[in-house]
């Protein structure tokens, strides 16, 4: 069932880059941890000024028990041709939750993800032994391993499979188009970071229709 509202249980916590090349990766991960029945939350929920991007990380993870950590982008590039540790540092405050927090902080899960099969040791040699999963750069694949580390983190019996959350998935992009000249949105502004909220409302919202409709049905 699709949750508009959280509960620390049903929190995932995305870290990931926001760039273009990455929004279809990201698009489709969000998708799926509302599909499957949990809660997206990121860093591009919160637009304070008055509070800084690492206090809203830390209240964030604070509230998840899930965490899913894309380390892909932890490699030189732009015109500064620094690496960019983003991510690892924000999977580093994950682990850190997990190991030093609270006791129900105990009960977090991780889910670390790249592109490429053992890529991550070039950089991030701490974490060798891990069950690293590889999406390959591809939103099906993406799907798969997030609806997949899902399922069996939390043990729950009704987080449709991966062929099903895909078919969801390109069937809301479709309806997508319609939906967004009701709302006066345009596409490109759906893809900034800003409107970020407004992505999981469509989706939110599309799940909880598809859902009623399909209870119509039964009866």
């Amino acid at each position: 069932m699709a949750k508009s509202t959280s509960s620390y249980e049903d929190n995932v916590f995305i870290n990931c880059p926001f760039d273009k090349q990455y929004k279809p990766i990201f698009n489709a991960i969000v998708f799926t941890i509302h599909d499957a029945g949990f809660v997206a939350r990121c860093s591009l929920e919160v637009v304070d000024s008055g509070q800084t991007r690492l206090a809203t990380i830390i209240s964030i993870i604070a509230e998840c028990k899930y965490g899913i950590h894309d380390i892909s982008r932890t490699e030189t590039g732009g015109k500064s041709k620094l690496p960019r540790f983003n991510m690892p540092f924000e999977c580093g405050l994950f682990w850190g939750c997990f190991e030093y927090g609270a006791k129900r902080h105990k009960s977090k899960r991780t889910l670390v993800v790249d592109s490429e099969d053992y890529k991550y040791r070039a950089s991030l040699s701490d974490i060798a032994g891990q069950d690293i999963q590889v999406h390959k750069n591809d939103a099906r694949i993406a799907i798969d391993k997030v609806r997949s580390w899902l399922n069996a983190g939390s043990g729950r019996t009704t987080i449709p499979g991966g062929k099903a959350i895909w078919d969801h998935y390109v069937l809301f992009q479709k309806e997508l188009t319609p939906i967004l000249k009701r709302a006066g949105i345009t596409r490109a502004e759906l893809d900034t970071p800003e409107y970020y909220p407004d992505y999981v409302t469509f989706i939110v919202d599309w799940l909880t229709e598809r859902e009623a409709k399909a209870a119509e049905k039964k009866r």
